[in-house]
């Protein structure tokens, strides 16, 4: 069955009449090319091929050649003699066996069709037209991941072309049960949108409502994955991230093991996993990777590191301002001593230091890579020693926000990371201005909010809570993949058991 069977704008069986509307579609589009052609007997069968210069392979451009000579096979007999009426009976009865062809029944279609990359081929007197793929964009090769380096596992990495991120899927998951659907963004991209789930492992009324969201896309401009991330998240203004992204195909396949849904978007190649809980943040692929014993105490490190990412300039301005009867004596006349001649406050010494520490490690994410790293390096050691030697800072703040910066950069999910950023700042007020009190105030109230959220209807804190005894070994431990299910990601819930699971 062709495509563009819900009939919108007729195609015209004059060619002239057809070409004449493309040119008017088409009109300042320099790379557009118009290929008219003609065949049959004393070449009265006249065709035109339309596609975009820019965008397809030009070796598949004599599809056409190939196409008359499956004809010629067929028809018996030189290729003159090969007229439009036979070429459309055998189109429309018997198909091309030299190549995959399809056929389009509208002219909105047969447009869109050329704008993804398609060579599209008009006949004399036929109300349909051939299209025939011949997308050839460069795309980046597969590579070893940027953002998710590991020491021990695979180093393959999605790229920006679908096709191929769906082909490493695949590889990983030779299963009947993993299931693609495509859908399209909306306006002037109409990016192609593809989100995959495991069938029989991925919950039916979660599978329900990604699919009331994710049909918000079909109205939207959609450049990148993110941009579906926020069309479907629970909380817009929730610091913290909602879902997953990962660029790596063993952590997609794992995520589909567990029940999630993946969503791909054409051009992009991040994919992003849905629904993301709090703890799964906070996972790395490579505990997968290790032995057991040195995977927990990996994450026991990373639970350690939120909480400084988070609370440690808190904390020390919280001591240093209203409960200096809690440092020892020693430590306390050290800080004192280091602090004689500062003209700030702890607070204001900490979110000074803090927001040049975050300036500079945005100038060396956005200079370029050779340049970058030493500025970010050089520039810390310089601005630190020259704002201790000038009486600006304390060389005790200058240790505590680098301590908070390497502790972010412990976090292995990027948006987590930025999450912690953000929500420094009001625990360093809080602290400033009420202490302790303070500071648990604005703990207590960011637990709060983590109770409350929800990442595609589903709790944001689970499987903490609400508690599941049966999940929490794969939690805050990594236990051995025996006690954890064939996958060693698969989480114990209400849903029944995959009966068709590789």
């Amino acid at each position: 069955m062709g495509e563009g069977a819900k009939s919108k704008t007729p195609i015209s069986i004059k060619l002239e009449d057809n070409r004449l509307r493309l040119e008017e579609v088409f009109r300042n589009c320099a790379d557009v090319t118009y290929l008219p052609w003609k065949f049959g007997p004393n070449m009265s069968g006249q065709a035109l091929s339309i596609y975009f210069d820019t965008i397809i392979q030009r070796k598949k451009i004599n599809y056409m050649k190939s196409v008359l000579q499956d004809l010629v096979m067929h028809e018996v007999g030189p290729g003159t003699e090969v007229t439009t009426e036979s070429v459309i009976q055998h189109f429309e009865d018997k198909g091309v066996s030299a190549e995959s062809a399809r056929l389009v029944y509208d002219f909105e279609t047969a447009v869109n069709k050329v704008l993804d990359g398609f060579v599209v081929i008009f006949y004399d007197g036929w109300d349909k037209v051939l299209i025939f793929e011949a997308t050839g964009v460069e795309t980046r090769q597969i590579t070893e991941p940027i953002n998710e380096i590991v020491v021990q596992g695979p180093r393959e990495s999605t790229v920006e072309n679908i096709k191929k991120n769906i082909g490493l899927l695949r590889h990983r998951l030779k299963s009947t049960n993993f299931k693609l659907e495509i859908t399209n963004g909306g306006g002037e991209t109409r990016t192609e949108i593809v989100y995959g789930y495991l069938e029989g492992s991925v919950d039916q009324e979660l599978l329900a409502e990604f699919k009331r969201r994710i049909v918000k896309v079909q109205d939207m401009e959609v450049l990148e994955t993110s941009y579906v991330e926020e069309l479907i998240q629970d909380s817009m203004y929730s610091p913290f991230p909602q879902f997953r992204f990962t660029e790596r195909p063993d952590v997609a396949v794992a995520a589909l093991l567990d029940g999630k849904i993946l969503v791909m978007v054409q051009g992009t190649g991040s994919i992003l996993i849905c629904p993301g809980l709090f703890v799964e943040l906070l996972h790395s692929s490579e505990d997968y990777y290790q032995r057991t014993v040195y995977s927990t105490l990996v994450r026991w490190l990373r639970i350690v590191a939120f909480f400084l990412a988070l609370t440690l300039p808190s904390i020390y301005i919280a001591l240093t301002t209203f409960h200096s009867e809690l440092v020892p004596t020693v430590l306390l006349l050290t800080i004192l001593d280091s602090r004689e001649g500062i003209p700030f406050p702890a607070f204001v010494e900490a979110l000074i230091m803090d927001f040049f520490f975050e300036l500079l490690r945005e100038a060396g994410i956005r200079l370029p890579r050779p340049v970058g790293s030493a500025v970010s390096i050089v520039g810390a050691l310089v601005i630190g020693e020259a704002a201790i030697n000038a009486g600006l800072t304390s060389p005790i703040m200058v240790i505590i926000v680098s301590l908070t910066g390497i502790a972010s950069f412990s976090i292995p999910n990027y948006n987590m990371a930025i999450a912690l950023r953000i929500l420094r700042f009001p625990l360093m007020a809080l602290s400033a201005a009420m202490g302790g009190f303070g500071l648990v105030f604005g703990l207590l109230a960011i637990l709060w909010h983590m109770t409350t959220l929800r990442s595609l209807g589903q709790p944001y804190l689970g499987p903490i809570q609400p508690l599941r005894p049966r999940q929490l070994l794969d939690v805050f431990v990594r236990a051995p993949l025996i006690f954890t299910d064939r996958s060693p990601r698969r989480k114990q819930s209400s849903r029944p058991t995959p009966q068709n699971s590789e």
